[in-house]
C-alpha cells in the first residue's frame, strides 16, 4: 500500500497518488488490478478508468479488502502515460454510527492505494506498481463522506504538492471484488419543482432512490450551488430531513466560472426523492436529474394484480431494495446509519433473491459476516462491524436471535434460488457456532435474553411490533419466546444443512436440540387450552409456520389466532420478525379470506396505508406518515427499509404460486401451488430464473379459475392445488387434484373451480381470545 504524504486526516480535502510512466509499446490486453483503503477512482491519460462507484466496496476492511480488475489497454500510449489515483475517507474513517458516539476513523486513518498494471498476457514482470516513487497532492473534493455528503471546489486543480509512503499492509486479506459493482441505473427527470419562501428551489423526483443528484450549471467562479436531500415533505408541504438525524447529506459544488460545468458527486450517496438547491452569486442550474446507483441493476421478478395499490407496494419494494442493496444489504441510505442489519437481510433474503441476482452479493456478505463473528459464535447486529474495533459506546453490539440467524437463513436462501451448496459448506461451522452461542444464553432450550442494551444475547425480539392505541395496548410476543423460536428455527434449518452437506453428526446433535426446544416451547409457552402466553399476532404466525403447536391443541390455536386479528381491528399486529410469517401462516391454517383482508386492509397499520399516502419506497415504521400527513417522531424514522417488503415472498410464492423445491433446488424443480384470491385477479407473475423464465399467471370468472405457468427448459414442474379447488384440469385433460401432477418444460393452462371468500371474512372471527 502507498499512502499520499499530501493527505491530512479524516474530513479533509480528498488526495490523489499519481505517476507518469513510459510503454514501449502497448499490446491492447493490459490489466489493471487495483484496491485502496477508502474509496479510489483511477484514471489514466485523463480517462476514467471503469464506470464502478464506491471501489473498492465495503468489507469487513480489517480481515478483508476488495481489489478490483479493468482492462485498460484502451487507455494506454506507447511512451508517456499518467496514472491518477484519486483517494477518500469513504467508510474506512468518515462517520459511522449515530448520534452522540459517532465512530470516525472506523477501520483506519490512513487512506492508501495498491495497484499493479500488467501487460495481460504472460506472467513476467507488471508494467508498474505502486511505491514510494509515487506523488500526491490534493483534490477539488474538499471534505467527503458516506454520511456527510460532498464539497467540491472546481477552482481548485490537482497539482502535486507532496510524495508518497508506504503503509504496512497484509497482501493476503486482498480478495476479488466478490459482487456485482455498484452502478448508475436510469436518471429519474425532475417531476415538479418551486421555490420556497427563502429563494431555494424544491425538486420532486417522484421516486424515493439510492444515489445522488447531477446536475449543469453555469456561473461566475466562485458561485456556489448546495444541494440539501429529503425524503418526504411535511404536512405542510415542506421540505423535512429532520429524520436523517446528523448526518448533513449535503452537496456543495463551487464554479470555476468555465461555461457550463459538470458534476456528479464522486465518493457519496443519499436518500432522498427531493433535492432543495440553494444557489449563491451569479449561477444557474440547466439541468438536475436525480440518479439512483445500486449493486441490484437488473429486476429478475415482476408481480401484477388488479389492484393498483398492490401493484406499486411491489414495485416499492424494488425500490428500496436497489437503494439499500449498495455493496451491502444496508437497512437505510439516508440517515446517519446505512448500516448492514443482519435482521432486516434475513427476512428479506427469500424476496431479494426473486427481485435481483443477489448470489455473489450474499456469498459475499456471509463473508464478512463470517470475519466480524465473535469467537462465542455471537453473530453482529450489523455486517461489516463498526463496532468491533470501536467497542467503547457500543459493548455487546452482536448476540440478537432473529438477527444472527442470518447466518443460516440467508445461505439457504442461496442454496433455494441458485443451487449453491459452496456457500451452505462454507458457512457450516459459523452456524453451528451461531446455534451454539443461542443455546448457552441461557444452558438450555427455553432463550431468556437479558433485558438491557449490550447484555449477553440482548434481543430485539419482534422489532417494531405495533402495540395498538397506548390507552388500551395490544399484546407483543415477549423477548423469550420470540428467541425461543428462533432457537428452534435456526437449529432445524442448520441440521437440514448438515445433512444436504453430508455432514451427518451435526446434523444429528442438531435435530435432537431442536427436538429438544420444540418440547419445552410447548411447555413454557402454550396453554393447555392452546393459547400461547404472549397471545399476539407474531407468536402465532411464527408458531403454525414452523409446526411448533401440538397436534392436540392446533384448532384452539387457530381460533385464539384468528382472534388477535380481531382485536387488532382486522390490522397487522407484527414487526420485522413476524411480518413476514404472518400472510402464509394464515394460509397454512385454511385462512385465505383472513389472510387477503389483513393484505388488502388500507388503514394503518398496513402494507397499502403506506402506498396510499404517497410512498414510492418501503416504510421502516407501519405509521411513518399519520393520516393527518404528520410525520413521526424524526429520530427513528426511515422511508426506505425494506424488511417490510418481504410480502413479496408470499405474493410470488403464495399467491401467484411458484417456488424452488428444496429437494432439487436453483428451480431445477418448481412448485406451482397458487393462493387465490379474487380481489387480486388478475395475477400475474415471473421470475429470470438461473434456468430461465418462470410465469403463472391467474384470473377468476364467478368460481373459475384459469391458471397459465410456464416451466423453462430444463426443469420440470410440481402443480399442488388446494384441496378446497376442485374440477381440475391440466393441459384439456381433467385431473382430480390428489398429489403432484408434474408439469414438463414448456407453458401449461389449467383450470379449477373455488369457493370465493368474500372480503371483511374476518368479522366472522370478532369474538374475545380468551374464550375461542
Amino acid at each position: 500500500m502507498v499512502r499520499p504524504l499530501a493527505d491530512n486526516g479524516v474530513e479533509t480535502p480528498a488526495s490523489f497518488l499519481a505517476k507518469s510512466f513510459t510503454l514501449d509499446s502497448v499490446g491492447g490486453s493490459e490489466v489493471l488490478y487495483i484496491s485502496a483503503l477508502g474509496l479510489y477512482r483511477c484514471f489514466i491519460n485523463g480517462k476514467r478508468v471503469g464506470n464502478d462507484l464506491l471501489t473498492p466496496g465495503w468489507t469487513s476492511y480489517d480481515v478483508r479488502l476488495s481489489y478490483q480488475t479493468y482492462a485498460v489497454g484502451d487507455l494506454l500510449v506507447p511512451g508517456e502515460n499518467r496514472i491518477e489515483i484519486w483517494l477518500a475517507d469513504g467508510w474506512l474513517r468518515s462517520q459511522m454510527m449515530w448520534g452522540k458516539a459517532p465512530i470516525f476513523n472506523t477501520w483506519g486513518s490512513e487512506i492508501a492505494a495498491i495497484a499493479e498494471l500488467r501487460s495481460g498476457k504472460d506472467d513476467g514482470a507488471p508494467l508498474l506498481v505502486t511505491d514510494a516513487s509515487w506523488e500526491s497532492g490534493e483534490l477539488p473534493v474538499r471534505k467527503s463522506g458516506i454520511y456527510f455528503g460532498e464539497i467540491y471546489d472546481a477552482r481548485v486543480t490537482p497539482k502535486v504538492s507532496a510524495g508518497s509512503a508506504i503503509l504496512p499492509f497484509d497482501t493476503s486479506k486482498l480478495v476479488a471484488h466478490e459482487t456485482t459493482p455498484v452502478r448508475e441505473l436510469t436518471p429519474l427527470p425532475v417531476v415538479k419543482s418551486r421555490a420556497d419562501a427563502e429563494g431555494r428551489t424544491v425538486y420532486d423526483f417522484g421516486q424515493n432512490s439510492g444515489g445522488y443528484v447531477a446536475f449543469d450549471v453555469i456561473g461566475e467562479a466562485g458561485a456556489t450551488v448546495i444541494v440539501e436531500h429529503a425524503e418526504v415533505l411535511n404536512e405542510h408541504g415542506e421540505f423535512y430531513n429532520v429524520n436523517f438525524r446528523t448526518a448533513a447529506a449535503r452537496l456543495e459544488y463551487t464554479l470555476a466560472g468555465n461555461g457550463t460545468e459538470h458534476y456528479r458527486p464522486y465518493f457519496t450517496f443519499q436518500g432522498f426523492r427531493y433535492a432543495r438547491v440553494t444557489i449563491t452569486g451569479a449561477a444557474k442550474l440547466d439541468s438536475i436529474v436525480s440518479v439512483p446507483i445500486s449493486s441490484v441493476t437488473a429486476v429478475k421478478a415482476a408481480f401484477t394484480s388488479g389492484n393498483d395499490l398492490v401493484n406499486r407496494l411491489v414495485l416499492n419494494t424494488v425500490w428500496s431494495q436497489r437503494a439499500n442493496f449498495i455493496e451491502v444489504p444496508t437497512d437505510c441510505p439516508q440517515r446517519d446509519e446505512r448500516l448492514g442489519w443482519t435482521g432486516d437481510a434475513q427476512v428479506f433474503a427469500g424476496t431479494a433473491a426473486y427481485f435481483g441476482e443477489v448470489q455473489g452479493f450474499f456469498h459475499k456478505w456471509m463473508r464478512d459476516l463470517m470475519a466480524d463473528q465473535r469467537p462465542d459464535g455471537a453473530v453482529p447486529h450489523v455486517v461489516p462491524d463498526p463496532t468491533k474495533l470501536n467497542p467503547r459506546d457500543y459493548p455487546g453490539f452482536y448476540g440478537s436471535t432473529g438477527w444472527g440467524d442470518a447466518v443460516a437463513v440467508i445461505p439457504w436462501q442461496l442454496y433455494l434460488h441458485y443451487g449453491d451448496t459452496a456457500v451452505l459448506g462454507e458457512a457450516l461451522p459459523a452456524m453451528v457456532k451461531w446455534v451454539d452461542f443461542v443455546w448457552s444464553i441461557s444452558d438450555g432450550p427455553v432463550v431468556s435474553p437479558p433485558r438491557e442494551w449490550g447484555g449477553r444475547g440482548f434481543s430485539f425480539g419482534d422489532w417494531l411490533q405495533p402495540g395498538g392505541p397506548s390507552a388500551k395496548p395490544l399484546p407483543t410476543i415477549g423477548d423469550d419466546a420470540a428467541a425461543t423460536i428462533y432457537l428452534f428455527i435456526t437449529s432445524t434449518l442448520v441440521a437440514r444443512i448438515a445433512r444436504v452437506t453430508g455432514n451427518t453428526e451435526i446434523a444429528t446433535r442438531l435435530e435432537k436440540m431442536a427436538a429438544e426446544v420444540k418440547a419445552a416451547f410447548a411447555r413454557e409457552f402454550i396453554t393447555p387450552s392452546g393459547r400461547l402466553a404472549y397471545d399476539d399476532q407474531t407468536s402465532y404466525a411464527l408458531a403454525f409456520l414452523h409446526d411448533l403447536i401440538p397436534e392436540d391443541r392446533r384448532e384452539a390455536a387457530k381460533r385464539y389466532f384468528k382472534a388477535t386479528i380481531a382485536r387488532a381491528d382486522g390490522r397487522i399486529g407484527t414487526g420485522f420478525i413476524g411480518t413476514p410469517a404472518l400472510l402464509p401462516a394464515l394460509v397454512k391454517i385454511g385462512e385465505i379470506g383472513l389472510a387477503a383482508d389483513v393484505f388488502l386492509q388500507e388503514e394503518v397499520p398496513g402494507w397499502l396505508y403506506q402506498v396510499k399516502m404517497g410512498a414510492t419506497t418501503i416504510w421502516e415504521r407501519w405509521d411513518a406518515i399519520q393520516a393527518d400527513g404528520s410525520i413521526y417522531n424524526p429520530q427513528m424514522n426511515s422511508y426506505n427499509h425494506y424488511a417490510y417488503g418481504a410480502v413479496c415472498q408470499w405474493l410470488l410464492e403464495g399467491v401467484a404460486g411458484f417456488r424452488p423445491d428444496e429437494t432439487e433446488p436453483g428451480f431445477t424443480t418448481i412448485i406451482f401451488e397458487p393462493t387465490i384470491i379474487g380481489d387480486l385477479s388478475p395475477v400475474k407473475a415471473s421470475h429470470a430464473s438461473p434456468r430461465g423464465e418462470i410465469r403463472a399467471e391467474w384470473t377468476t370468472e364467478g368460481d373459475k379459475v384459469r391458471y397459465e405457468v410456464e416451466v423453462p427448459a430444463g426443469s420440470r414442474g410440481l402443480l399442488r392445488l388446494n384441496p378446497d379447488y376442485r374440477n381440475g384440469q391440466v393441459d384439456g385433460a381433467a385431473w382430480d387434484g390428489k398429489g403432484d401432477y408434474t408439469l414438463a418444460s414448456g407453458t401449461h393452462t389449467i383450470s379449477f373451480t373455488y369457493t370465493p371468500v368474500a372480503r371483511k371474512a374476518r368479522a366472522e372471527h370478532s369474538i374475545n381470545a380468551r374464550t375461542p
